[in-house]
């Protein structure tokens, strides 16, 4: 899948060369020294700096041609210019990756944007892979390899720790600590230049010491590999990511409904969701979601049970479970039959199972005992709140004993606890630790964590959809064909009747309209329909053209129209002088009541290339702010989960006397504008709103396409003639 050299002399060298080692106390060439001192790496240790013969009881090499043996790996501490002139030294004697922790590169400006690239030149004329510069470094806590500044070496363990930021990383090992959270790597990549996400998951997925996948992402630089690299993790490993700089970036100067609705947080969502990675809120957000997938199985279904000693506790996780997408699971006749022979008269009689205050650790088991043989409950929420009339360690023990017991031939279902408070709930948590079974501080969190692990089987879902490629080979030389005499002619927007030319030739239905030149015109084509018909102004530089006074509906006979277009070109002058008219597109009108308004569109993300949107349309289509995205390409299971995504869904299905709108025909609609897009990279805008949606099917009722010739981000999911996306 991937191309590129190997990371093995990166993550498990067999030697290592620190350049720029140092006795100067709070330096980094010092602290990384350090470090690579009280790590047990096992392989040998050149140390570099003109000014020492020795350091740390060990020798010092004036410089890179001096060193006896060539190190697989260089850790490079030194000032910009020496980093480059060290790097040049080591690619060519051989080294097969560095880590440039120095600063003062591409995040400085134009001159160190060009240190960075010769930088960058020198390493791949070799071979040589890079991670850095500006980077806090790479610890493999296993092999002992510590080739960092950072604070404290981590724990062992499984998790893998990627960061763009060395500041946040910094701060998640200083959080993961007592929480005696460990590690197989940790990986701070700076300023990318080389080594990125795509690359160092890529190499994960082939490690059997790392189980789950942690990012703190602020921006990817190569959108295909990272899709392709996490695709192929996620299908075996969970990948959770803490995305920040979350504000439109491309969106703000956008001139379509869709570019401004595609800002740059929904594009990653859309592209996370796609890549089967789960998305975490915070640092701590990060960390209970792996520690959950870790402590619990597969589950695919959402219904909840919930067991507590408290009232409000329960009402509170109902709360959490219904705004997070979950559903409260409704206990059979029998499951209540049960609970009713063993708790006493006041309990609840529903879900969540409340058994009062004074419930013993005997009526927590009886109660959890009975909701895990119900098969309408998937998984099992605990909830313990402080009372004087039980031991919270004992009830404790009776639940993860009732676990224990369970028919090993039942169907396994998760239990997750909440122990609440704090000095008495310690003793608790620690046996859940022990236990092996996921405990939480709050409900909303063991909420967060129950629907991780539904969101996370719901991934696999998403991964297993093999979009086919929908090849349209006659559509697609219609579209490049207008496309390139668009931009031959300069234009930046399509004329309307090119737009229906697409449109049908990709198979979406839309009205058919007249293209006139003037109100003369106008009436004429009017006449020609001999109905009520829409008139809407000609103009490539009005992209809303019913806030200019652009649109009229439903007017009858040709000297109304021939009116009403002098009218509009008053009032279109007035709002919008320096617009250039081009005359009048007069459409039938649709007769579809009660159909309706949905918008679908498409647009090119600066990192992530085309994306394709659906929402509740109309002129207030910014403001319903209903919409969903999607990468293409898409299959119609796809389509219909970007449908789903969005509240105007509910109303699809039908509604009092109204039916349900023909949903197949928009995910028809939907995937036909990916593939335009994927077919024509010359085409950069497309908005169809609104696409009327009724039980009779789809029709387009007005449509914009945009056009440029500068190069493009590439979509992000290559698709494969003979296969699924990569």
């Amino acid at each position: 899948m991937l191309t590129r050299p190997e990371l093995g002399a990166l993550f498990a060298p067999a030697s290592i060369a620190l350049i720029g080692a140092s006795n100067r106390p709070r330096t980094v060439g010092a602290v990384t020294l350090a470090n690579l001192c009280a790590g047990t790496f096992g392989g040998d240790v050149y140390l570099v700096n003109p000014k020492h013969q020795t350091l740390a009881g060990r020798p010092v090499y004036p410089g890179v041609a001096s060193l006896p043996a060539v190190p697989e790996l260089a850790i490079v501490a030194t000032h910009p210019e020496d980093a480059v002139a060290a790097v040049s030294a080591l690619a060519e004697r051989g080294t097969k990756a560095a880590v440039v922790i120095t600063a003062g590169f591409a995040e400085v400006g134009a001159n160190g944007a060009a240190l960075q690239r010769r930088l960058l030149e020198a390493a791949q004329a070799h071979g040589m892979r890079v991670l850095g510069p500006n980077c806090l470094g790479v610890v493999v806590p296993a092999i002992g390899l510590n080739a960092s500044f950072v604070r404290a070496a981590p724990r062992p363990g499984d998790i893998a720790l990627l960061s763009q930021s060395g500041g946040m990383l910094a701060a998640m090992l200083d959080w993961a600590a007592p929480r005696e959270i460990g590690f197989s790597h940790v990986v701070s990549f700076g300023n990318m230049a080389d080594v990125d996400f795509g690359d160092v998951i890529a190499y994960l997925d082939r490690d059997p010491g790392t189980r789950a996948i942690a990012l703190y992402v602020e921006g990817i630089a190569n959108a295909s590999r990272f899709m392709a690299a996490a695709r192929a993790v996620a299908q075996r490993k969970p990948v959770l990511a803490f995305k920040v700089g979350r504000e439109k970036e491309g969106a703000r100067a956008a001139r379509s409904h869709t570019g401004a609705l595609a800002g740059s947080a929904a594009v990653y969502d859309a592209a996370f969701r796609r890549a089967g990675i789960l998305p975490a809120n915070g640092m701590a957000g990060v960390f209970d979601g792996l520690e959950t997938l870790a402590l619990t199985r597969p589950s695919s279904g959402d219904r909840l049970g919930i067991v507590t000693n408290g009232g409000g506790p329960g009402v509170v996780a109902t709360d959490a479970l219904i705004a997070a997408g979950g559903r409260l699971a409704t206990l059979r006749p029998e499951t209540i039959a049960r609970l009713d022979a063993i708790l006493p008269p006041t309990w609840s009689r529903a879900n969540p199972v409340d058994m009062i205050g004074d419930a013993p650790p005997a009526h927590y088991a009886a109660a959890l005992a009975a909701l895990l043989r119900d098969d309408g409950v998937d998984a099992v929420l605990v909830l313990n709140c402080p009372t004087s009339l039980a031991e919270p360690a004992d009830t404790a023990r009776a639940v993860i004993d009732t676990v224990g017991a369970c028919d090993p031939g039942a169907p396994a279902k998760n239990v997750y606890t909440v122990w609440l408070g704090e000095a008495s709930a310690l003793a608790a948590r620690r046996l859940f630790a022990h236990a092996r079974m996921p405990t939480y501080e709050t409900p909303g969190d063991a909420v967060r964590g129950f629907m991780d692990r539904v969101r996370s089987f719901r991934s696999q879902a998403i991964l297993a959809e093999h979009p086919p490629l929908h090849a349209n080979p006659a559509g697609a030389i219609v579209a490049a064909t207008i496309a390139s005499d668009a931009l031959a002619h300069g234009s930046r927007w399509l004329e309307a009747v090119d737009v229906e030319k697409i449109l049908r030739a990709y198979g979406i239905p839309v009205l058919h309209g007249a293209a006139v030149d003037g109100p003369e015109g106008a009436a004429n084509a009017a006449r020609d329909c001999g109905g009520p018909v829409a008139l809407k102004i000609r103009s490539r530089d009005l992209t809303h053209k019913s806030d200019a006074g652009g649109v009229a509906l439903g007017i009858t006979g040709a000297e109304r129209v021939r009116l009403e277009a002098v009218a509009m070109l008053a009032r279109v002058k007035a709002a919008e002088p320096n617009a250039h008219v081009e005359g009048f597109l007069v459409q039938e009108m649709a007769a579809r009541p009660g159909a309706l308004e949905l918008i679908v569109g498409a647009s090119v993300d600066p990192v992530f290339g085309p994306v394709v949107l659906f929402g509740h349309g109309g002129t207030a289509v910014e403001f319903i702010g209903d919409t969903s995205l999607e990468l293409p390409p898409l299959s119609a299971g796809l389509a219909r989960a970007q449908i789903a995504r969005t509240r105007v869904w509910r109303l699809l299905q039908g509604y009092r006397h109204t039916p349900a709108a023909d949903l197949d025909a928009i995910a028809r609609v939907l995937v036909a504008v990916g593939q335009l897009m994927l077919d024509v990279p010359a085409i950069r805008d497309v908005d169809i709103n609104p696409l009327l949606a009724d039980a009779r099917g789809v029709v387009a009722i007005d449509a914009r396409i945009g056009v440029a010739s500068d190069p493009a981000a590439p979509p992000a999911l290559a698709p494969d003639p003979e296969g699924p996306v990569r």
